[in-house]
């Protein structure tokens, strides 16, 4: 071997033994980021992560590393799990997956009647992959030494078919029922379009429009049947795990007698599958049958159960 290769190799390894090892990730660290990962959390993971290279910034690129293969791993698992989901759905007959809820309690009401009674009613709903179907019916009684001096009920159908994330068509049947706003009964009918303003879990904002017909019968006057134009929003917000505020507005525009209607409810938890329900709904007629009140207002408290 030659002198100057000689040298070369004493070059070589005089640099190697120089040169500092590559510091690797300490262990507690790297089991703090490892167990923050075994929970599938990927709002817990970024903490963790950002706390580590606080600590760490030498380890920064393997911590960016843990955190990629994780990410790679929990987009996968995501997907694998919708996938299953959505076959699971399209699998299911007419009569699965169906949910609901049950409420019964007390209610108050001023204009065409003031008193006091009970309220009941039942909501179901099924969320398909493209469709979704609520089914409602509520109704409020009262009877005063053998007399009714309340009786109202409502029911109703409201399917959606969703067209993107944001935009859907639905379709609307609605039966109403009140002697005392001055008609045997009220059946609508509108096909027309929503747009989902927010679509999260925690808050849902929905604004619908369309085209109406109502057909009504009145007590004391001649049968309608009218030609409306409809607007609704839905609103539902979880303040928090316990507290929900929900609100449901709608608007039938006529050229002779419009409708308007709001009700803002306030739900609070209570225990596994059962809360405690206020709600306020706001009703008024433009021009109600001779001798109505036009504005009819609804208090209710009750007590709900999910199944």
């Amino acid at each position: 071997m030659s002198a100057r290769a000689v040298a070369f190799a004493c070059f070589l390894v005089a640099a190697t033994s120089a040169a500092p090892a590559r510091a690797e990730l300490p262990g507690p660290v790297r089991a703090m980021i490892e167990a923050a990962m075994a929970t599938d959390d990927a709002k817990a993971v970024d903490a963790v992560v950002k706390a580590a290279k606080e600590t760490q910034p030498q380890d920064s690129a393997e911590i960016d590393a843990m955190r990629q293969k994780f990410e790679d791993t929990h987009k996968l698992v995501v997907t694998e799990k919708a996938d299953n989901e959505r076959a699971r759905i399209l699998a299911a007959r007419p009569l699965e997956l169906w949910s609901g809820e049950g409420e019964v309690g007390a209610f108050s009401s001023t204009g065409n009647s003031r008193n006091s009674g009970v309220s009941v009613g039942v909501k179901l709903s099924r969320q398909g992959v493209y469709w979704q179907h609520r089914l409602q019916f509520t109704a409020d009684y009262q009877k005063t030494n053998r007399v009714v001096s309340r009786e109202q009920y409502l029911a109703l159908y409201n399917p959606r078919y969703t067209l993107s994330d944001r935009f859907y068509a639905y379709g609307l049947a609605q039966y109403e029922h009140d002697r005392f706003q001055g008609y045997d009964s009220r059946t609508s009918f509108s096909p027309g379009f929503g747009y989902r303003i927010f679509n999260s879990d925690d808050l849902k904002l929905s604004f619908d429009g369309g085209p109406a017909l109502r057909f009504t019968d009145y007590v004391d006057e001649p049968s309608k049947t009218t030609v409306s134009a409809l607007g609704a929003i839905d609103f539902a917000w979880n303040a928090t795990r316990t507290l929900r505020v929900t609100h449901q507005s709608s608007a039938y525009v006529e050229a002779d007698n419009s409708t308007y209607t709001a009700t803002t409810s306030l739900e609070a938890g209570m225990l596994k599958g059962l809360k405690a329900r206020l709600s306020y709904r706001y009703e008024h007629d433009t021009d109600p049958p001779v001798g109505s009140r036009q504005t009819d207002t609804l208090s209710r408290f009750t007590l709900v159960y999910g199944f």
